[in-house]
């Protein structure tokens, strides 16, 4: 889209109003913290993962490898594994090395002795280029010989198949009636002498959500929150859940809670002296 955008000064016939909707399963995007078919896909994870954890119920002292997708963005890994009870999480966005896994063997050691035999772990596909799942599972069966035995999973493109999750279908719902709006919009504003002419920077925009608001937002502006190398926003609001499942997997450490971000302004209706007087 930056590239039609920025043709505009060639060929008038790209200047026309565009809109961006933001549809992909790995969710990185910039200008919205949730794109469409992310929640589907990440339903899909959690589902395989529940069953899978059910199947582990049977056999004691047994680690699960489990590959999910999402390209350099490790939203569906981090969110699917903080869902799914996860002992771990491999991401690209937080590189980890071989005494992170040393560290996660270990724990996982120690959690076989107690009621809880059993333990899951996700890789996101492009998290690291040689601590691949293969040797991820290879290791963790050598270290953990004699205590527990591994099982790897690459789910696959399981997680863009299937019927959309509610919200996904809603979400596509919104966010299409309101680019046409938009667009309508755009269009009378830019419509001069029978043609439409438009070749304003917001007239190239981005229909995002933004703390639960749906934002229009100039993808000239999104230029600079773009890793453009490795497909996704420089920021990642999730991120700042990763200590949570450490904590649930009762590893020895806290949650930082020294951002504590902004509280949304609410507006409250104060009584009129009418009401005051029905009261």
């Amino acid at each position: 889209m930056l590239e039609l955008a920025g043709a505009r000064n060639t060929y008038e016939e790209f200047c026309i109003p565009m809109c961006v909707l933001p549809a992909t399963i790995s969710n990185n995007v910039p200008g919205t913290d949730l794109s469409l078919g992310a929640d589907t896909a990440l339903n899909a994870i959690v589902e395989t993962c529940d069953r899978i954890k059910q199947s582990a119920s049977g056999t004691k002292r047994r680690v699960f490898i489990i590959e999910t997708m999402g390209g350099y963005c490790g939203y569906l890994a981090n969110m699917g594994g903080l869902a799914a009870g996860a002992d771990a999480a491999y991401i690209f966005e937080e590189q980890f090395d071989i005494r992170e896994l040393q560290a996660n063997v270990e724990h996982l050691t120690e959690k076989m002795k107690t009621s809880i035999q059993r333990g899951l772990v996700l890789r996101n596909e492009n998290s690291n280029e040689n601590y691949t799942t293969d040797f991820i599972y290879q290791l963790y069966s050598e270290e953990g010989r004699g205590v527990f035995d591994c099982r790897k999973n690459v789910l696959g493109h399981m997680q863009q198949g299937g019927a959309p999750s509610p919200f996904d279908r809603n979400f596509g719902t919104k966010i299409s009636a309101k680019a046409i709006q938009w667009i309508s919009r755009k269009l009378k504003e830019c419509y001069r002498k029978g043609r439409v002419f438009a070749n304003t920077e917001d007239s190239v925009c981005l229909l995002g959500m933004r703390r639960r608001a749906l934002v229009f937002q100039p993808v000239m502006q999104l230029r600079d929150e773009t890793d453009f190398k490795h497909r996704i926003p420089k920021e990642q609001w999730w991120l700042k859940l990763r200590p949570l499942m450490k904590i649930l997997a009762k590893y020895k450490t806290s949650y930082d809670i020294s951002d504590a971000g902004q509280l949304e302004h609410v507006n409250v209706r104060r009584p009129q002296h009418s009401d005051m007087g029905a009261i």
